[in-house]
């Protein structure tokens, strides 16, 4: 069957056609009907009277009486066997169980899940069959019927082809198959990941760089685990001590900062799209998603195993047990924040439509964020490219429609939250509401029995009219104006309940193939599950009165999984060496890279699983092995010229890549070095209350990103991202996004010109140099170098300095009508100099040295 817009082509086909008759196959079938009793003959196409909610069952002799005939006249001539439009042929019994290009349109003893009769219906005007009009009511009916009654067919029952081909075969996919630990190379590396690279390495007869000096170490390991520059004393210590431990022992440090979970905490929450308003139409704030946030950095910090993460993430909220403390439910039920995040169309009038899409958006960032796969792409069909099959994707859309996502699909659409606070605030705030709701009552009845006793007395027995308040006697106003005080004192002191954005379970249902993805055209219902491919032990076993989520979150994380492990630490390798041992790190299928090293992918896997799933455990691998403590400069490996012509993009991993901080580590550094970052955690910088619209009828945003807490904490307004952040790349929440594009743009340096941030940023830092070291100007260069650079100042380094103070005081002479002099006397002169040190220094906040890591 084909869309709308090849009717008028099939139209003219037809015409064309006309006067040829049925095909052979077809007449064959029509012929048998002369020797039909004429009672029988009464009751075919062009002439059906049946009644078809008969209770005489169809038998497979009616086929040949009744639908055969149908059939012939009404679908032979372009799905017959001369023509099969859409590759459907109706003229068979393999035919009819088969179906076209877009599977079977018969589902026995299921009419309203059938193809064939949804087009005659004209359910959707893209299937509606025949094209040129619709067919008569009773023969639509008596199709129906027929399918109702099992679709019997003279030749034998219909044996429905399956709705996916055989997905055996794609299992030899390297990411769909079996995670097997491999055996380590043979080599002199005595670290792990070293010998896994050594031999690819050796195979190319390449040279690896040697290990980079203590301060670019540091550096790099600051920025790496914490996002912020090293303070010059941790400097010091680490480049003072040249003992093997010192870096085991400084990854520990950083490891233990809680500024590593809100700096590995904003990696993860690019990939779950975190943001702090809806988007899209309605921009309505998401007042709570910051209880989401904290949770993920809290994560982190505490090192929660991985697969625990997915789990609480998926099922948080089937996880609470009867004796979990009130705040270990409050973190299961904010964990599941993660299912309500993404932007939604929340004035959507269609409420099916609506939800369909949540679901297919849920089911998009889970499908990459855990096993790197684009499981959306089916929604409308089976997956052009990776083995997850529409049957496939529905089984799992089950489980999301069997989820509350939403509290109201009403427009304006509200999103689902869990009370998180504590039993006793709960019973507090029940207990107070009903006193509110008592004084309220009282209010009604005094008013109520007032105006009775007063129509009473003035009809004589008959309260026909309500008296006004200012009838009422002075005795009952002045009880009335107590009452509603106290009602006022009430309603204003209502404790608020927390709550977090979340998930719970709803009616658990089954959910049919859209057709085309359309919640109009509904085709076979799929029972709740898990795709084919990749099952463990077989399908799911949902038990029919729940989700499936809980059984979702146990398949994802079972160590047998081929992809959840495989997925985690290929975006933590990304995140430390700037990409992926799979470049495509939010699609493992097959239109994604394959992994340059797949054993030492699967190595750190298995490893992982036997780790506990510690995330930690995996930074201390990677972080320990020789091939990320390389130095960035290819010139000191000893074939530097072979390399760059074998292995010019590193695949290899004969040396570190050079990488630009990230947004956030660019104004956090910002803000470290000029010593105005705000360290304090947690918490929401809203300026607006929970689903309030962010914008006002101007569309101007008053959202104030000029706080000086960590970035992390900064508002993420989908679309009206804080501008030195999507300046360098930030994502905006609307969609997963495992690998952060990194660009070199104009406006970049612009920003960093004459933005309010780097200019204060080097106005302080000048202001302390000063105040140091008033007329050292020596020291003030060594400190301005350690403090911004994190290193020390080289001769040719300080000379450079010196002359563009030097140039710098010289250029605001000129603007005041003055002449510079040497080292500042007058109060004016130390103004003066203080500026065009701050000059200077904006300058290096610019520079590459500041804006990379080597």
């Amino acid at each position: 069957m084909l869309p709308r817009r090849f009717n008028d082509q099939r139209r003219e086909r037809r015409r064309e056609r006309r006067g040829a008759g049925p095909t052979r196959s077809w007449r064959v079938l029509v012929a048998g009907v002369a020797l039909l009793p004429p009672l029988v003959v009464a009751l075919l196409p062009h002439a059906v009277q049946a009644d078809t909610t008969a209770e005489t069952p169809f038998t497979a002799e009616m086929f040949t009486e009744r639908i055969a005939p149908l059939l012939a006249t009404r679908c032979g001539e372009c799905h017959g066997a001369d023509t099969q439009e859409g590759s459907l042929r109706l003229d068979s019994r393999e035919g009819l169980a088969s179906g076209g290009g877009t599977g079977p349109v018969i589902v026995p003893r299921a009419s309203g899940q059938s193809l064939l009769v949804q087009a005659i219906r004209r359910v959707d005007e893209s299937l509606a069959m025949p094209p040129d009009a619709p067919l008569p009511q009773d023969e639509v009916d008596l199709i129906a019927a027929w399918i109702d009654a099992g679709a019997p067919h003279p030749d034998g029952p219909l044996e429905v082809a399956p709705t996916a081909p055989d997905r055996s075969a794609a299992r030899d996919h390297w990411a769909f198959r079996p995670l097997v630990v491999p055996q380590l190379p043979e080599g002199t590396a005595s670290h792990p990941v070293d010998r896994f690279l050594e031999a690819g390495l050796a195979a190319a007869g390449l040279a690896p760089t040697p290990p980079t000096d203590p301060a670019t170490l540091v550096r790099r390991l600051s920025f790496d685990l914490t996002g912020l520059p090293p303070e010059p004393d941790l400097i010091d210590a680490f480049v003072a001590d040249p003992s093997p431990e010192a870096v085991d022992g400084l990854i520990e440090r950083l490891l233990a900062s809680p500024h590593y979970g809100e700096h590995w905490g904003r990696h993860w929450l690019d990939v779950v799209r975190y943001a702090d308003s809806n988007g899209l139409d309605e921009n309505v704030a998401h007042g709570n998603a910051w209880r989401y946030r904290d949770y993920v950095i809290a994560a982190f910090n505490a090192d929660k195993p991985f697969d625990a993460f997915v789990r609480e993430q998926v099922a948080g909220d089937l996880l609470v047990t009867s004796d979990a403390s009130p705040e270990r439910r409050a973190e299961l039920l904010t964990a599941t924040g993660f299912l309500v995040l993404g932007p939604k169309v929340l004035a959507e009038g269609d409420e099916q439509k609506l939800l369909m899409d949540i679901i297919d958006e849920q089911l998009d960032t889970a499908g990459k964020a855990f096993l790197g796969l684009a499981i959306g792409c089916a929604r409308c069909h089976d997956h052009k490219f990776d083995p997850i099959s529409q049957a496939d994707y529905y089984a799992l859309a089950g489980i999301f429609q069997s989820t509350r996502t939403m509290e109201s699909l009403k427009r304006i659409a509200k999103w689902n939250e869990n009370i998180i606070s504590p039993p006793g605030e709960v019973a507090a705030h029940a207990a107070h509401q009903q006193s509110i709701e008592v004084v309220k009552q009282a209010v009604e009845d005094v008013v109520k029995q007032t105006q009775d006793a007063l129509a009473m007395a003035e009809n004589a027995g008959s309260p026909a009219t309500k008296a006004a308040e200012e009838t009422f006697p002075d005795a009952v106003k002045a009880a009335l104006v107590q009452l509603r005080a106290a009602q006022h004192e009430l309603e204003s002191t209502l404790p608020q309940l927390a709550s977090a954005m979340g998930v719970a379970e709803a009616e658990p249902t089954v959910t049919p193939i859209h057709l085309r993805g359309s919640h109009l055209t509904l085709g076979r219902e799929v029972p709740r599950g898990i795709p084919v491919v990749l099952e463990v032990d077989g399908p799911a076993a949902i038990p029919a009165d729940a989700s499936g989520r809980l059984q979702l979150a146990e398949w994802l994380t079972d160590p047998r999984h081929p992809l959840t492990a495989r997925v985690i630490v290929n975006r933590v390798w990304r995140w430390h060496f700037g990409r992926g041992l799979v470049s495509s790190t939010d699609n493992f299928g097959t239109t994604g890279q394959p992994p340059t090293n797949q054993a030492l992918l699967d190595w750190l896997a298995a490893d992982l699983i036997e780790s506990g799933w510690s995330l930690k455990a995996l930074h201390r691998r990677i972080l320990t092995s020789d091939a990320w403590q390389r130095s960035s400069d290819a010139t000191m490996s000893p074939t530097a010229e072979l390399a760059n012509d074998l292995d010019p993009d590193n695949q290899l991993w004969w040396r570190a890549d050079v990488r630009r901080l990230e947004a956030e580590s660019i104004r956090d550094a910002l803000l470290a070095v000029s010593g105005k970052l705000d360290r304090t955690m947690g918490g929401s910088l809203l300026h607006v209350g929970n689903r309030e619209f962010l914008f006002d009828h101007t569309s101007k945003d008053e959202t104030n990103y000029d706080a000086p807490r960590r970035s992390v904490y900064l508002p993420v307004i989908r679309n009206h991202i804080q501008d030195a952040l999507w300046l360098f790349d930030c994502t905006d929440g609307a969609v997963p996004d495992g690998d952060r594009a990194t660009s070199t743009v104009a406006s970049q340096a612009l920003w960093l010109l004459n933005a309010d941030l780097p200019m204060d940023a080097a106005d302080a830092i000048a202001a302390s140099a000063m105040a140091t070291a008033p007329n050292e100007s020596e020291l003030r260069t060594q400190m301005v170098y350690r403090r911004v650079l994190g290193r020390e100042v080289r001769e040719d380094e300080a000379a450079w300095l010196a002359e563009r103070v030097a140039s710098f005081r010289t250029l605001l002479a000129e603007q005041e009508g003055g002449e510079a002099s040497g080292e500042p006397s007058s109060d004016r002169e130390k103004a003066a100099e203080q500026k065009a040190w701050a000059a200077a220094v904006q300058t290096l906040l610019m520079s590459e040295q500041f804006l990379v890591v080597r």
